[in-house]
């Protein structure tokens, strides 16, 4: 039974990843990773860059950014997405940072409320294929209706090893969040 519902789950996470829902919504939203000094990290900027251009479709009129800061640092995550997005031709008034929450959980937690409070019900996530899942099923939780357009360039679908490493963390890190309701993003590979 252990092994159908962790194959299933794994099943599942591959299959998410593969999907490109580019519905029109409310919003776009980014999920944070690594920022240097404001500068964002490899898998940062594929997020921005596949955002900007989900914006520049007319798939959402505003673009979310997400995460908070690690200790030490000068600006959140979505600062430095913002601060990316408005220097690439987003208008200030069209990018939303949110720069609250470390792990997936507490970026989605304040992004939904952040959303909700404009009156928005719906957004596309923009994150890394293998972490669609987690992030819609966490999103539809706090109350959002979501779907996922997931990055495909970066470090993170370089190979087929990093894929497969990928796969397995997430498939671990959504049951843990479907059996603790808790946040798992320090488990097995770093997102950095």
């Amino acid at each position: 039974m252990l092994a159908l519902v962790v194959g299933g789950t794994g099943f599942r996470v591959w299959q998410e990843a593969r999907q490109d829902d580019r519905a029109k919504a409310d919003a776009v939203v980014v999920l944070g990773a690594a920022q240097y000094a404001g500068r964002p990290s490899p898998i940062l900027l594929a997020r921005l860059q596949h955002a900007k251009n989900l914006y520049d479709k007319g798939v959402a009129g505003y673009i979310i950014t997400g995460g908070g800061r690690r200790a030490g640092d000068q600006y959140t995550e979505a600062e430095a997405g913002e601060r990316w997005l408005t220097t690439h031709g987003v208008p200030d008034d069209k990018v939303i940072a949110v720069g609250e929450g470390n792990d997936t959980l507490g970026t989605i937690n304040a992004v939904a409320e952040t959303a909700l409070q404009r009156g928005w019900s719906s957004a596309v996530i923009v994150s890394d294929p293998w972490h669609s899942l987690r992030a819609r099923t966490m999103a539809h939780d706090a109350g959002l209706s979501a779907w996922t357009s997931p990055t495909h360039t970066g470090p993170v679908v370089q190979t087929r090893e990093i894929q497969a490493k990928y796969i397995l963390r997430e498939t671990g890190a959504l049951l843990y969040y479907r059996i603790f309701n808790a946040p798992a993003d320090d488990i097995g590979v770093d997102l950095g």
